[in-house]
């Protein structure tokens, strides 16, 4: 994206020192990147980043402003509503296709958004490694706004932790060490010390939950909850857990976040946003007539995750065959720029925008990234099987310190 940028890096790039970062990369703990990790990172010019910051502060108006519990509540499905205090969302992640315009532009176009953590630990890790071991990067970061290493893990315990101790802290996921982003994990741990835990792991005692500390051997009283559990994930798998508590009780615990923000700050809320950078969206149940171009369309079901039921290639049967619309939205379809030179075929990019949000604070603020590089149809490991130069990166800003 930063022409002279990509030039010199490609010229110095070698195998060799590619898979010397990944041997590095790898050696804190060794088999957890179950992922593919690209090439390169993405050089961003100072104008692109701000414009997807312009972005997602339009869509901080609309999460900050009045009546937003009150319209969001119906994106939550009624079997997944969780009880208790729901208190900031916390951790607000944006995705951002790098896209073409009309124009012949390049510019960031809104393709997910989600009320919930992705790799916030892993992503300060990473692009450590990647400036090791390709020296042109050093003058370069992957942080946002004011945040540097120091104060952004200051910000993230004070947020995970919010003063209790350690001990009484807890990152919740399925089966947390068969993950594939169990590498994120075991990152925040090494940050933090909080101890990755299974949901069959978990101790009932009338409202509250307890779990056995794995090096203490003791139980212990849980009364923070770094959620990573995916309601998808659950129902796909609670036939095979065995015995796990109901998520959706009220339980004695602050959520960080609530489960109830997956929802409420997801698919669902694109229909409400107006910005040159999203691109136009509706929901199925209000189309009144079926676009004649629906090749300009992309259909996503409102309730998945990871790309699940999207149909990129829509037939009017598609949307005819859809037995609920008010749960699927109609979204233009942008289009994406193949923009980072490489060896082969050039790739397409991804960029997520993660956004921390500080306790007492008005609003989140824009911290850190990771980027995604792919050269299929969409974004994904399942649509970049044996390709090179693809898979998870960093966005890389020039560093104004």
């Amino acid at each position: 994206m930063v022409p002279h940028l990509r030039k010199i890096f490609n010229e110095s790039f070698t195998e060799e020192n590619y898979l010397a970062f990944l041997a590095d990369l790898n050696s804190k703990h060794p088999g957890a990147i179950e992922f593919r990790v690209a090439e390169t990172p993405v050089f961003v010019p100072d104008l692109f980043k701000e414009q997807m910051i312009s972005a997602c502060e339009s869509i901080v108006d609309i999460i900050t402003s009045p009546g937003f519990m009150e319209e969001s509540v119906k994106a939550i499905p009624p079997g997944d509503f969780v009880s208790g205090k729901e208190n900031y969302p916390y951790f607000i992640a944006f995705d951002f296709g790098v896209c073409i315009n009309e124009k012949n532009e390049l510019e960031p176009q809104l393709i997910e958004m989600q009320g919930f953590p992705t790799l916030y630990g892993f992503q300060v890790y990473y692009p450590e490694v990647v400036q090791k071991h390709f020296k042109m990067t050093k003058n370069f970061t992957q942080y946002l706004g004011d945040y540097d290493r120091p104060t952004y893990l200051k910000e993230l315990k004070k947020i995970l932790l919010g003063g209790e101790k350690v001990e009484n802290t807890i990152l919740l996921e399925i089966k947390p060490h068969e993950q594939k982003t169990r590498i994120d994990f075991y990152c925040t741990q090494d940050y933090f010390g909080i101890q990755p835990v299974c949901i069959t792991e978990l101790i009932a005692e009338g409202k509250q939950l307890f779990y056995i500390h794995p090096e203490k051997k003791e139980k212990i009283r849980i009364k923070r909850i770094y959620n990573r559990i995916i309601f998808d994930d659950l129902h796909a798998q609670k036939d095979s857990l065995g015995n796990h508590i109901d998520m959706r009780a009220e339980w004695d615990v602050e959520w960080i976040p609530h489960p109830n923000w997956f929802y409420r700050i997801s698919k669902y809320t694109l229909p409400f946003i107006k910005h040159p950078y999203v691109p136009e969206t509706v929901f199925l149940n209000e189309v009144k007539k079926i676009p004649e171009d629906l090749e300009n369309y992309v259909l996503k079901p409102l309730f998945s995750f990871a790309g699940q039921g999207v149909v990129i290639d829509i037939k009017p049967e598609d949307i005819q065959s859809v037995k609920d619309p008010s749960s699927w939205i109609l979204q233009k379809k942008v289009k994406y720029a193949a923009v980072i030179q490489t060896p082969e075929d050039p790739a397409k990019v991804e960029i997520r925008i993660m956004y921390i949000w500080p306790e007492g604070a008005v609003r989140p603020k824009a911290a850190i990234n990771l980027a995604r590089l792919s050269k299929g149809k969409m974004i994904g490991v399942r649509y970049n099987q044996d390709k090179t130069w693809v898979g998870g990166s960093v966005a890389l800003f020039k560093d104004a310190r």
